[in-house]
């Protein structure tokens, strides 16, 4: 008997092979994003917010392609997305790869187990839990909300607050993504592997924010 307000997901071994493609799409999104740092390393300027606009068109245009079928065109603009997100984040991991290496290393230990253990969490969560989503949302806009408002104040003291809460954010999104994988159709590998990615990111680059602070 089905509990109450779980619904079936995809066959066991489908499912399988959908969670083992999310996860290839999401290491090659990866790998992309790191070599958008390396080569964005001697940018500066306006270069990382020309970078993370176009990585949101690139967002936008992987989506409508996915939707229209066209999974050759979502495929290019995901790796795209990743390329153009780590051009658009190189500045600040590079400075912390110079001035506090240890801290690069323990964000990205941190995020391999809080996304790792969230993620599994998620998956082995049969219920759907999708109707998170727009909580999740609203909490989103909450912390940028408060992010351009640490602008302007200035409160060292309130940053570590603001990251932590940022971890829980992107935590609940972890657990969602994950758990949707479980009654997800093979056509919508692209968006979800560019969710989790974003997940990761902004796991990692909330990690180096608090492990940077601590020195």
């Amino acid at each position: 008997m089905s509990a109450v307000g779980y619904e079936p997901g995809l066959p066991a071994a489908s499912a399988r092979t959908l969670f083992g493609r999310v996860m290839a799409l999401v290491a090659l999104t990866v790998g992309f994003a790191t070599l958008g740092v390396y080569v964005a390393r001697e940018s500066g300027g306006a270069t990382w917010f020309i970078a993370w606009l176009l990585a949101l068109g690139c967002l936008i245009g992987l989506n409508v392609a996915n939707a229209r079928g066209n999974q050759s065109l979502a495929l290019l603009l995901l790796l795209a997305f990743g390329l153009l997100i780590g051009a658009a984040v190189s500045t600040t991991v590079n400075y912390y790869s110079e001035v506090d290496p240890t801290a690069v290393r323990q964000a990205f230990g941190a995020t391999a187990l809080f996304v790792g253990g969230l993620g599994a969490g998620g998956y082995a969560i049969r219920r759907d839990l999708s109707y998170l989503y727009r909580l999740a949302f609203w909490l989103l806009l909450g912390l940028i909300l408060a992010g351009i408002v640490l602008i302007f104040l200035r409160i060292p003291s309130l940053y570590t607050g603001y990251a932590i809460a940022g971890l829980a954010i992107f935590g609940l999104y972890t657990v969602i993504d994950f758990n949707r994988l479980r009654r997800a159709r093979e056509q919508e590998a692209i968006p979800i592997a560019a969710g989790i990615f974003l997940d990761i990111l902004n796991v990692f680059l909330f990690f180096l924010r608090i492990f940077g602070n601590s020195r």
